[in-house]
């Protein structure tokens, strides 16, 4: 595979669609590890020579996905314009329609976000950069530096804080979206120089970016539940099992195990697995019905990267 970015399972558990974020590839993979291209998504774009961190990014199933009366596939896209959600339609064998959901989020080399995923309220939550231009983080007008929150057809999810796309903002490149057991939504934040940031997510909270990188004490500004420096960290995305956080990592090249302490918003001490044995890690899900997660490698230089399975004992 070739940066294998997104993991979305359908959902009776038995595979999942996966995205292939420098050759804009779709993949079906069954739980034995075979796979089927089963198709692409049309209009992506990535100049591999400036090394751009967009393309085919996160992937989606709908929840009620049966193939017949819902089809519906939602992806996160670069395009020559924007970033963008669309919309597929996946019959079980192959991809048809090309359906746009939500436009216009700046696009950047570097500062994508891209992870897409639905929430236990229906609703699909999306995660953008901020395009290397930290004030649109700030900017409740902007749909970028935001967690975004929609209905299927691309509209403000009802009861979002402002009525607006926006769920919550002051987000530099939130990649990671996961819930815990009590429906509360975590997210993994790649910083800038300083730290690196496991957020949970509040409607309206303001994360703080640019004005804080990491634990702040500027008034208004939601602090995150853990952080790591750049060397230990570049969290990528996340998975929830047995009420523990798992964080894939970038540069540290790590898989960080991070529990949450009971039923309450705090998280406990971190421990680090598999450090430099399968290089970059990145994309992340947890398996239905098990106890296992689903790993993927992530080296952009190279076509080998692999989907590894993780059995939690």
């Amino acid at each position: 595979m070739n940066v294998p970015w997104g993991i979305s399972f359908l959902p009776d558990g038995k595979s999942a669609v996966v995205t292939d974020r420098n050759t804009f590839v779709v993949w079906r993979i069954q739980l034995d590890g075979s796979k089927k291209q089963i198709g692409t998504v049309p209009y992506t774009v990535r100049d591999a020579e400036k090394e751009e961190k967009g393309g085919l990014l996160g992937a989606a199933v709908s929840p009620g996905w049966n193939g017949t009366t819902d089809k519906a596939v939602f992806f996160m896209q670069t395009t020559a314009m924007d970033n963008r959600v669309v919309k597929m339609s996946f019959d079980g064998t192959s991809f048809s329609g090309y359906t746009p959901v939500l436009t216009g989020i700046q696009r950047d080399a570097q500062h994508n976000g891209g992870k897409i995923a639905f929430g236990p309220d229906g609703f699909l939550h999306v995660a953008t950069g901020d395009p290397s231009q930290g004030k649109l983080a700030q900017n409740k007008s902007s749909l970028n530096g935001k967690i975004l929150r929609v209905t299927k057809t691309g509209a403000a999810a009802p009861g979002n804080p402002f009525g607006t796309h926006v769920y919550s903002y002051g987000h530099r490149n939130p990649q990671g979206l996961a819930w815990d057991r009590n429906g509360r939504l975590r997210s993994a934040e790649i910083g800038h120089t300083t730290a690196d940031e496991l957020n949970l997510i509040k409607p309206g909270a303001n994360y703080g970016w640019p004005t804080c990188e990491g634990v702040c004490s500027v008034a208004g500004m939601t602090n995150p539940k853990k952080s790591w420096t750049p060397q230990e960290g570049v969290p990528s995305q996340i998975a929830i099992e047995r009420n523990v956080i798992y964080v894939s990592t970038l540069r540290s090249q790590r898989l960080w195990r991070v529990p949450i302490d009971g039923n309450s918003e705090r998280v406990g001490t971190a421990t680090a697995y598999y450090t430099k044995a399968y290089g970059r890690l990145r994309a992340i899900a947890k398996v239905p019905g098990t106890d296992q997660l689903w790993l993927g490698t992530s080296d952009p230089g190279r076509d080998k990267d692999q989907i590894l399975k993780v059995t939690i004992k």
